[in-house]
């Protein structure tokens, strides 16, 4: 717990263990809802589990190698998988358990997607530097566009704009109009590989992770997304590369707060305002 509290069911450090859900490592988990998460792994397979009882609730397979990417349309029984065999699939938690729909398209492994908040629109992005968007119903691509060395490594549609955040190896946070496909903004790069970003529910931040070594690198980046477009604060204290950061529901704590997950094996929470870890 945020506020450093011990669960009622046990004490601090207390971890129900649970029968493993793939059959190999996991490699992308995305919230579904409260209780229900989905998640991708080596093993190729999708699982919509319940990460309270851990039950498995379906398995969907289709990919031909492991999975890089997951992701839920809002509000809705879909899920996107993103995988290394190039491809992007939907599926649906109700009715049979085959591809509801194939994006095919990028021309190296997938590592980016997100979904347009009215959940019509998917975006995808590769290591071919590309990100594409797509009609979520026909599997039609609307789009394509492509910058030089811009191997995108995470996508987030900011909510309630037609923009969409995007991650890079060239060190940089672009943001796009997905309506043309074209960059809005590019924030100043940073010294390390961009890693991975997410978009506060209010659509006002961006954070993104950054990678490094030995202290070097290691932080997470605070964006502001609508006034200045630039550079808030920083938050510092990992030894290896942020792999993982976002915004947790409001609620959890008296301020806003941001979860960072690292190679240092730690997870960290900061107050988003102050950049204290609380």
């Amino acid at each position: 717990r945020t506020d450093g509290s011990a669960e009622e069911t046990g004490p601090v450090g207390a971890v129900p263990q649970r029968s493993p859900m793939h059959a190999d490592a996991v490699t992308a988990v995305a919230a579904l809802k409260p209780d229900l998460c989905v998640s991708g792994g080596k093993d190729k397979s999708v699982v919509v589990c319940n990460w309270r009882s851990g039950a498995v609730l379906r398995r969907f397979t289709g990919h031909e190698r492991e999975i890089t990417k997951v992701t839920c349309a809002p509000d809705s029984n879909r899920a996107f998988s993103a995988s290394r065999d190039k491809t992007v699939i939907m599926w649906e938690f109700h009715g049979n358990s085959g591809p509801r729909q194939h994006f095919p398209g990028h021309d190296l492994v997938v590592t980016g997607l997100a979904v347009s908040p009215d959940a019509s629109c998917l975006c995808t992005g590769s290591r071919d530097n590309t990100i594409c968007k797509w009609d979520v119903e026909t599997g039609e691509r609307l789009g394509r566009a492509g910058i030089s060395r811009n191997l995108v490594t995470h996508l987030c549609w900011v909510p309630g704009e037609p923009y969409i955040v995007q991650a890079s190896e060239d060190k940089t946070i672009r943001m796009w109009d997905s309506r043309e496909l074209q960059v809005a903004h590019m924030f100043p790069g940073k010294r390390h590989i961009q890693t991975c970003c997410d978009v506060s529910q209010d659509g006002r931040y961006c954070v993104s992770g950054s990678g490094g070594s030995n202290g070097e690198g290691c932080e997470a980046t605070l964006w502001d997304l609508r006034q200045t477009r630039s550079r808030v604060r920083e938050y510092r204290g990992h030894f290896q590369t942020v792999a993982s950061c976002v915004f947790l529901p409001r609620g959890l704590a008296p301020a806003p707060v941001i979860a960072t997950a690292s190679s240092d094996c730690k997870v960290k929470i900061w107050d988003q305002d102050s950049g204290g870890r609380t």
